[in-house]
């Protein structure tokens, strides 16, 4: 028999202990050493999103930041040996229990330090769901103000939310409104809302009753329809009384074949008047066919309405001023020109709207003419902006919004002449006053202000301080890390004085250059505002420099340099938009090498005309802009001889000159084109002319269409595709 060899006692405890993956009494080191690494590797992984972030909140270098790292990792090499001191001297199992928490400390610090410089670049997802706000009504009685909130999404339209908040501020007040309902005002007692209800895909009038937010009784409220018309209705505005209702709408009978054909004509609005609870319905001044802007009188028995000639079989525009009542139509005026907006001053006696005297018909002046009839007098002709809104409220004061550069304010219209009456210093006012529309209310004006650090919002006038009441968007800018804006100034090489806006990365730098792009607008008869511009500060957050100019045909900067353009689109604006290259040059902001041009709309047209005329743009992006000005001119669908009056067909050569299409052979800059094929603004023809023509021509050329898409797009799945056709397209050509 074998002798045993089987074990016990001290030597097999000793076996097993040197044959363990732990042995006695090291785990607790072993874990506590493992744990380190994990501990540490989370500050060091934060070293590199943190040294991201000094860079643009400190606007350091790149050599900097390599300081700072270095710094990081010296602080590694330090500790080491009073950690090896604190090992020796107390012993391998005390010294990294120490240390296990003094990096449980650290880790625990690092992870709050970081979130609390979350900033980052403005990004799409930024831009859709953005938060803005603008007031609609005031309540009868002044203690509430109506506003909308408006933002984005991944998909989809706008979204709108309807909110109640008293002048003087504090918690807002949700309303439940159902979807297809969109209220325009309060009514007389100030009980309901009124505004149009789309019913079928017709628009009628309705009435909603208020009820307190998240109350049976609001989940439960359902408009009243109080007017009905065959063709649907385009809006309604209630009278200072509040006894009556004055709608505008198409007076003809429905097509029964609509679902067969469309029938090309113009589409005539005329006046309808119905009584607060919907009975007494009747058409005033039936004869009056195209009707854009009305106002009741005072009294509430007579209504001013504006007319013009419409698009469609006229080539030339000219507008009519009567007075309608229930049993009366009166002619005050006829103006052989473009006008907007009116309303009721001077007790009755006169009346004030907005008109020009320029050819690019484009109404900048204030201009009165009395209600018993008359010849009409431009009453600032000497103005060194340009007015562009025009309301007068229930209590008869007059209200202008002027656009002065790229800054807009509200002036009163008293005694003939304009008074500055409020200013947003930070940034633009955007709207008149909106004040309760029952006369015998209290004055209350809500405004919507905006700035470049923030989103339009809502503030209320206290004399002639504004105070902003709502912060919506406030929370959400917050997080994102905003490059400056600034309004600069400079001289064309043909010494015409220009104005623009320039908008910079988050971490510019000076004297560092930067790839950049000029962004002329569109209008032309338009400028560019001083507050948040999503696509500046999108473009701006891919490290561009922005300008905008604002060349000549703008508003904003009187009469004279808007009517510049006039016949002259594609010579005075080209170089004004061009010179705004050349100053970011000389200011030492714009890489020469990196330069690039983006508009849309006549902006659009700006892009594609400027990559014929010179080739030091390295990608150009061109949106629904003009590209073929003879067949342009007769089928958008508004009036075009803004630009230019003569007849394509009589003198083709003048609209040819200027039509990208034509020069096609000078452009070497890689262009993008981007256009919605429901364009009714600028056919999409106007895109696939030049895209068929360039890449006919052998030249680097993109065009993406989008189904269904207006002028713009309205579904932001659609606009996120713009923007990123637009990086990638940078991305490839201005690396």
């Amino acid at each position: 028999m074998l002798a045993s060899t089987s074990k016990s006692g001290p030597e097999l405890l000793d076996r097993r202990d040197e044959a363990a993956i732990f042995p006695a009494g090291s785990f607790l080191p072993f874990f506590l050493v493992t744990a380190l690494f994990f501990l540490w590797g989370i500050p060091n992984n934060l070293n590199d999103v943190l040294i991201r972030q000094f860079m643009k909140s400190f606007a350091i270098s790149r050599f900097q930041a390599g300081l700072v790292q270095s710094a990081f990792y010296m602080g590694y090499f330090l500790l080491a040996m009073p950690a090896a001191l604190l090992m020796r001297s107390r012993g391998l199992e005390k010294a990294m229990s120490n240390l296990f928490f003094v990096s449980i400390l650290i880790s625990a610090v690092s992870i709050p330090v970081s979130g609390q410089n979350p900033r980052h670049p403005f990004t799409f997802d930024a831009a859709a769901t953005l938060h803005s706000a603008a007031p609609v009504a005031v309540s009868p009685d002044g203690k509430s103000i109506l506003y909308r909130v408006t933002y984005g999404g991944i998909k989809g339209p706008d979204s709108t939310e309807w909110r109640l908040i008293a002048p003087a501020g504090g918690e807002s007040h949700h309303l439940d409104i159902p979807e297809k309902f969109q209220p325009t005002g309060f009514t007389r007692d100030g009980s309901a809302l009124y505004g149009l209800y789309e019913v079928n895909k017709i628009a009628l009038l309705a009435t909603l009753l208020l009820a307190p937010s998240n109350t049976p009784a609001a989940v439960a409220a359902t408009p009243v329809p109080l007017a009905t018309l065959p063709r649907g209705i385009h809006s309604a505005l209630i009278s200072p009384d509040g006894s009556r209702y004055a709608i505008l709408a198409d007076p003809r009978l429905p097509d029964p074949l609509s679902d067969v054909h469309t029938i090309v004509e113009a589409q005539p609005v005329s006046l309808y008047v119905i009584a607060a609870d919907g009975s007494s319905g009747t058409w005033w001044c039936p004869a009056t066919h195209d009707v854009t802007d009305i106002a009741w009188s005072q009294d509430s028995a007579s209504i001013a309405v504006l007319s013009q000639t419409p698009k469609i079989g006229f080539h030339y525009a000219r507008s009519f001023i009567d007075i309608c009542s229930a049993t009366n139509t009166r002619r005050v005026a006829t103006i052989d020109n473009a006008t907007t907006g009116i309303g009721w001053i001077n007790g009755g006696k006169d009346l004030v709207f907005l008109s020009t005297t320029s050819s690019v018909l484009t109404p900048d002046h204030a201009w009165t003419v009395a209600a018993s009839g008359g010849a009409p007098a431009d009453r600032t002709p000497n103005l060194d902006g340009s007015a562009l809104q025009l309301s007068v409220d229930a209590k008869g004061n007059a209200w202008v919004v002027v656009a002065r550069g790229v800054k807009s304010e509200v002036d009163a219209f008293q005694n003939n002449s304009l008074v500055p009456a409020f200013t947003w210093p930070e940034g633009t006012i955007d709207s008149n006053p909106v004040s309760p529309q029952i006369s015998s209310a209290p004055q209350v004006q809500a405004l919507t202000v905006g700035d470049p650090r923030h989103a339009s919002n809502v503030a209320v006038a206290h004399g002639t301080r504004l105070q902003r009441i709502t912060d919506e968007g406030d929370d959400q800018l917050a997080k994102i890390a905003l490059g400056e804006v600034r309004v600069v100034h400079w001289s064309s090489k043909e010494g015409i004085a220009l104005e623009g806006i320039a908008t910079f990365p988050a971490d510019y730098q000076p004297g560092r250059k930067y790839p950049f792009m000029v962004r002329p607008h569109g209008g032309p008869e338009s400028n560019d505002s001083f507050a948040l511009s999503g696509y500046c500060r999108l473009l701006a957050g891919m490290g561009y420099v922005v300008l905008q100019p604002q060349y000549r045909g703008s508003t904003g900067y009187g009469t004279d340099f808007m009517n510049a353009i006039y016949q002259h689109f594609g010579d005075r604006a080209y170089r004004d938009v061009d010179s705004a290259t050349d100053y970011a040059i000389e200011q030492g902001w714009a890489d020469p090498s990196r330069l690039t041009i983006f508009g849309w709309s006549a902006g659009g047209e700006m892009t594609a005309w400027t990559i014929t005329q010179t080739h030091r743009y390295k990608a150009a992006v061109e949106g629904a802009g003009i590209t073929d000005w003879p067949s342009f001119i007769w089928t958008s669908d508004l009036e075009q001889i803004d630009f230019d009056a003569r007849w394509p067909d009589k003198d083709p050569g003048a609209f040819l000159v200027f039509s990208a299409v034509m020069h096609s052979e000078d452009v070497t800059t890689p262009l993008l084109i981007l256009h919605g094929d429901a364009d009714e603004r600028v056919p999409v023809y106007q895109g696939r002319e030049l895209f068929e023509v360039l890449a006919a021509r052998g030249k680097v050329v993109r065009m993406v269409m989008y189904p269904g898409s207006p002028h713009f797009p309205k579904v932001w799945e659609q606009r996120q595709d713009l923007f990123r056709e637009i990086a990638a397209w940078l991305a490839r050509y201005n690396p």
